[in-house]
């Protein structure tokens, strides 16, 4: 059974899913059906987005469920270490992710689309992955938040 709550950020609402223990999904703009479902892991991520929307770095992740292949699951485990207000390329992720697996090689286009498919937005950060020449590329919220989320956690909003 997935429980949804909405939560009105600066950026505009967010929709969070839960299975009923951890957060399974956050992501902007979602439509919502049904009410708000009170359950401890949506209390504890609307702090987390209190927190984090009022110029502070959470110093706590929310339990999280991500559901997906062993390949995106290592690419959103690289994600949440990218330190709060930094940003990594899609190249840096691919070599770091190669280096853990012990490959020689890791395809940043391959890194991209599991980062692309992250279904929890701003706790698994996707939004500090930029281009290999620091370009803001694809954000599944639009690129506009993305230059917003990043600049707010640079201390420039």
């Amino acid at each position: 059974m997935e429980y949804t709550f909405s939560y009105a950020s600066p950026l505009g609402k967010i929709m969070l899913t839960s299975d009923g223990d951890a957060l399974t999904g956050l992501q902007f703009d979602r439509p919502k059906g049904g009410a708000d479902t009170p359950l401890p892991v949506f209390t504890e991520t609307v702090r987390w987005l209190d927190m984090y929307f009022g110029g502070k770095k959470p110093d706590f992740t929310p339990p999280l469920r991500m559901d997906a292949t062993p390949f995106r699951r290592s690419v959103w485990e690289l994600l949440l270490t990218i330190p709060y207000g930094d940003f990594v390329t899609y190249g840096q992720l691919a070599e770091q992710l190669a280096q853990k697996q012990g490959l020689p090689h890791m395809s940043a286009q391959a890194v991209g689309g599991a980062v692309g498919h992250n279904p929890i937005l701003l706790i698994v950060p996707c939004h500090r992955v930029v281009g290999a020449d620091g370009s803001l590329t694809g954000y599944a919220a639009g690129l506009d938040r993305k230059c917003r989320l990043l600049a707010m956690e640079q201390g420039m909003l």
